[in-house]
């Protein structure tokens, strides 16, 4: 798994997060329910060029308005103005549309000072100086959502958000705020607040907010003295807490029991104490990459109350060795870009439930691999060791494994001994090796009957290995040596579908006329980038017959 990789978040945050047009009729949108059945669509005014698909949606989104539309009905709970050219908000009319739930004013020309409208008595002029201060009905209750509008918190008084009772999610991000804004919503479910200047959040801030679910704090300026014991403690619905990209020095405290994932990389925490994590015994995906964990970081015993932790991300660090005592039924532990470079004995007897193991680009030569380094990761299906060191295989892979990555190690041999047994790997990369093909010690393909993968790109290879895995469909040798390619380089391997053959030292007849016959399947063959334009024979059920290969 990769950092800026979460995944496994569901369709719904990428819509809320990303702005869009509104749904039209008939479609299911979360964040704009249906009215119920017993509603029906009136006969009603829409602004001009605008357009109105329920009796609650009126969409003005790219119209390069400069005004705001009139005529909006009193019944709209949703209102697009996305990707216009507004420059102010009219207070009155906002203030009429009462029932407002969601309004989108994202990619507009709307400063901070629009949105300090005029007071009810009589025209003020824009508050220019450093000094001013808003009245409090400068910014109506229900103005919130994706305004790209680079609000300060002086833009935000103490009560801006009385009345909105209803608000479930709530987006300030991308905006100037230096510290979390008093009176937020207690309905919130949703709260974003990332790309702000946020360095505190101030005592009891969100001590009313027991229904949020989500919160987004990353790219901000948080210190550790920005938060304290109680800033979390209250939020019993918590899962998912993002704090990354901040500049935290320890995990917070006060954590809550239901937080599921904590997203902590991009910070400057030096080490992890089980103390901080104690009350955060529901985790299941704890991520610190690109941190500043050296040897002893990760104590023994840091992570013990995490009993469920399904994913740990450590990339980016300074750990020499796996950390020790982890949680027993962890499934994927990322380790890559670290300065690990021994596998004992020991090493991941704690963790039999492992699926992934990644540790590539660290310092493991293959004299300081135990033997027995895998064996009880009997569940392993996923073991990434590129970038290390090794001149030879480790013994003692996990027979289960579907996926290996050996690519940018120093492998001068091949032997079938390590490879035995892994009747289930399909995919196999060894690319950015020392191999030729004396080197492949013969059978060393012989048990790999479910290898559909095959990746010898930038090795020393002379001439297509020999006796390759039957099932193999996608075969690379591109940045080989590669000057000739017989009649038989491909009849061990009737499912071909796929051959690079790119880099490589061929000439116009290099390949052998009769090379590809029996791929019935075969739909890429790429020559390019070799010394001459490649005739490559295709096989006879194709109508022609030569053609020259190339990008």
């Amino acid at each position: 798994m990769a950092e800026s990789g979460l995944a496994m978040w569901p369709s719904l945050l990428l819509l809320l997060l990303l702005p869009g047009p509104l749904p039209i009729a008939g479609t299911e949108d979360a964040a704009f329910p249906h009215l119920g059945e017993s509603s029906q669509p009136l006969l009603r005014a829409c602004p001009l060029r605008c357009s109105c698909p329920r009796v609650d949606t009126v969409d003005c989104d790219g119209l390069d308005l400069r005004v705001f539309p009139d005529n909006i009905t009193r019944a709209a709970q949703h209102l697009s103005l996305q990707n216009n050219q507004l420059q102010e908000l009219p207070y009155n009319e906002l203030s009429r549309l009462s029932g407002l739930r969601t309004l989108n004013l994202h990619n507009n020309l709307i400063s901070s000072e629009a949105l300090s409208g005029p007071s009810v008595s009589a025209p003020v002029p824009p508050c220019r100086g450093s000094g001013c201060q808003p009245s409090d009905g400068d910014l109506p209750p229900h103005l919130w959502g994706e305004a790209g509008t680079q609000l300060s918190n002086a833009g935000l008084p103490p009560d801006a958000f009385r009345g909105s009772e209803a608000i479930a999610t709530l987006s300030l991000s991308n905006n100037r705020l230096s510290y979390l804004p008093p009176n937020l919503p207690p309905s919130l479910e949703r709260l974003h607040l990332q790309n702000n200047l946020i360095s505190k959040v101030p005592r009891g801030a969100l001590s009313r907010q027991t229904q949020l679910r989500e919160l987004y704090l990353q790219h901000n300026q948080l210190t550790d003295s920005g938060l304290d014991a109680t800033t979390f403690s209250k939020l019993h619905s918590l899962e998912y807490l993002d704090l990354s990209h901040n500049q935290l020095t320890t995990v917070p405290a006060g954590l809550p029991r239901t937080l599921a994932i904590l997203h902590l990389g991009r910070n400057r925490i030096r080490q992890v104490e089980a103390a901080r994590l104690h009350g955060a015994r529901g985790l299941r995906y704890l991520l610190l990459q690109h941190n500043q964990l050296g040897s002893s970081g990760l104590p023994a015993g840091a992570l013990r109350p995490l009993r469920g932790l399904h994913t740990l991300h450590l990339y980016g660090n300074g750990l020499d060795r796996v950390p020790p005592a982890l949680p027993r039924r962890l499934r994927a532990l990322v380790l890559p870009h670290n300065h690990v470079a021994a596998l004992g004995a020991r090493d991941l007897v704690a963790t039999p439930g492992l699926t992934e193991l990644n540790l590539a680009y660290n310092r493991l030569a293959s004299a300081r691999v135990h033997h027995r380094a895998f064996r009880r990761l009997r569940a392993l299906r996923s073991l990434d060791l590129a970038g290390n060191q090794l001149t030879r295989l480790p013994m003692g892979l996990p027979t289960g494994l579907r996926t290996l990555q050996l690519q940018r190690n120093q492998l001068r041999m091949l032997e079938p001994e390590p490879l035995a047994g892994l009747d289930q790997l399909r995919e196999l990369s060894l690319a950015h090796n020392r191999l030729r093909v004396g080197d492949i010690g013969p059978g060393t393909w012989h048990e790999l009957q479910a290898l559909q993968m095959l990746d010898l790109s930038h090795n020393e290879l002379s001439f297509v290995p020999p006796d390759l895995p039957e099932a193999l469909e996608e075969l690379h040798l591109e940045g080989n040596r590669i000057g000739h390619v017989g009649p038989e380089a491909f009849l061990s391997t009737p499912h071909l579908r796929a051959l690079f053959l790119r880099a490589n030292r061929l000439h116009m007849t290099s390949i052998a006329a009769e090379a590809f016959l029996g791929l019935p399947n075969l739909r890429v063959v790429d020559t390019a980038g070799n010394p001459e334009q490649v005739l490559i024979w295709l096989p006879p059920t194709t109508p022609r017959g030569p053609r020259a290969g190339g990008p």
